[in-house]
């Protein structure tokens, strides 16, 4: 689990997540999302195919600006399909769209029914990316601990996308929880990452 040996590790490629434009043109009461929603996915799906996390042999956090962008690409797919999206719908976007931006700390609030699968569908993609990132650690530095745990991981992310993200939120959250403690895991001394295992443990244990 050392870093002397992991600066050959590298799945990142520097990305800035740039929405400023689209924030200002969405403050305009006449812009719509719709009229946005090219260009917003355009500079979403750039930068997750960036994005990675490891870098320069470290292993990182799984962010909230990345997770926040994976659920916004699908909350903007769902609402540019709607026929006539709700007004909260469209708030909780905006909120959302404005959080991302700036790297905040997604809020902890439920999405609108009609956007829940976006958020569901958003967790395993990242968690699913952030498992594959920590998939390569481990093949550096074995773990069989954490990589029994991964594997449980991974198999709620398959049951996730098979879902296309209808998942319960406490889902959605203890998935993200399990794949941060793994990374925790990986970056801390044996008596710590022992302790993240046997918390992800019981997370993924409570979703049986």
């Amino acid at each position: 689990m050392g870093t002397d040996d992991t600066r050959t590790l590298h799945t990142d490629t520097p990305a800035t997540l740039d929405l400023t434009p689209i924030v200002a043109q969405l403050a305009e009461d006449d812009v719509q999302i719709k009229e946005c929603h090219e260009e917003l996915s355009d500079r979403l799906r750039e930068y997750t195919r960036k994005r990675g996390f490891i870098r320069g042999g470290e292993l990182q956090e799984l962010d909230e600006q990345y997770l926040g962008a994976r659920e916004l690409l699908h909350a903007v797919d769902i609402f540019t399909r709607q026929r006539d999206p709700s007004d909260r719908e469209r708030l909780y976007i905006l909120d959302l769209l404005r959080t991302v931006a700036t790297g905040d700390r997604l809020a902890d609030t439920e999405p609108p029914e009609a956007l829940l699968g976006a958020r569901g569908a958003g967790v395993a993609d990242a968690v699913g990316a952030y498992h594959r990132d920590l998939r390569s650690w481990f093949d550096e530095h074995p773990y069989p601990e954490a990589e029994r745990t991964l594997s449980a991981l991974r198999d709620r992310v398959k049951r996730a996308e098979a879902l296309n993200g209808a998942i319960e939120s406490d889902e959605a959250k203890a998935l993200v929880a399990v794949a941060r403690s793994l990374g925790a895991a990986a970056r801390e001394g044996q008596q710590e990452s022992d302790k993240r295992l046997i918390h992800a443990r019981d997370r993924l244990g409570e979703l049986s």
